[in-house]
């Protein structure tokens, strides 16, 4: 079938609104950074800060930026799913954070254990190498960094690509979790909990992995209310 009839340009305001998206995306203008101001912005593009206005509105009207009145507007998400659940006062509780994580992380650990492959447990393993030698090192960050890598190992061991997109999109505000509830030195419970999640994946029982990808959640839960 022919294509007919005129092929209509994206309105400028999108344009630059998809521009500012990309630079979001890419980590230029990192999750907590205050972007440049209209004035520049305008400059830089060669459009008018009204169109740098409208574009920067449209974004902050889907959560990815944060205007704050007299200071400037900062990013506040990488993706309108992320942006949604900061944006909104969902009164949401770190407990509420945690059953979503039990939920996503269990139904992935039960596809991982039929799914997984050599490569998908090394780097679950490798993951687990670095988060033990962060704890060692006194290194929070480092440690949360190799901890949020090894649960994004695990839902990618499912082999699911629309369980990894949907545990990707929310990826900011499960990180936020781990943050709240990571101490150094760790309650052993947690440590053990995720080399028990690593065995039971690579024993291949569905049922038993689920089960220990929950017990790993319990076991943060209880950290954090003793």
């Amino acid at each position: 079938m022919a294509l007919s009839g005129p092929v209509r340009q994206a309105p400028l305001v999108m344009q630059v609104s998809e521009q500012f998206r990309r630079l979001i995306e890419a980590g230029t203008w990192p999750v907590g950074a205050k972007i440049p101001g209209e004035n520049q912005l305008a400059g830089e593009l060669g459009v008018s800060r009204g169109t740098v206005r409208e574009a920067l509105r449209s974004l902050s009207l889907t959560g990815l930026l944060e205007p704050r009145v007299g200071d400037g507007t900062y990013v506040r998400a990488t993706n309108e799913i992320s942006g949604v659940l900061v944006r909104d006062d969902l009164s949401a509780t770190l407990e509420h954070v945690l059953d979503t994580r039990a939920g996503l992380e269990g139904a992935a650990a039960r596809l991982a254990a039929g799914n997984h492959t050599q490569r998908g447990l090394a780097a679950m393993e490798a993951a687990l190498e670095a988060r033990s030698a962060a704890h060692e090192a006194g290194d929070l960050d480092g440690y949360v960094t190799a901890d949020m890598a090894f649960h994004r190992g695990v839902v990618e061991a499912s082999g699911n690509p629309l369980l990894l997109r949907l545990y990707d999109a929310v990826a900011e505000v499960l990180t936020a979790s781990i943050h709240d509830t990571a101490t150094i030195p760790e309650d052993p419970r947690i440590r053990d909990a995720h080399y028990g999640l690593v065995a039971a994946i690579r024993e291949g029982d569905p049922e038993t992995a689920a089960q220990a990808s929950y017990a790993l959640i319990d076991s943060v839960k209880r950290s954090v209310s003793e």
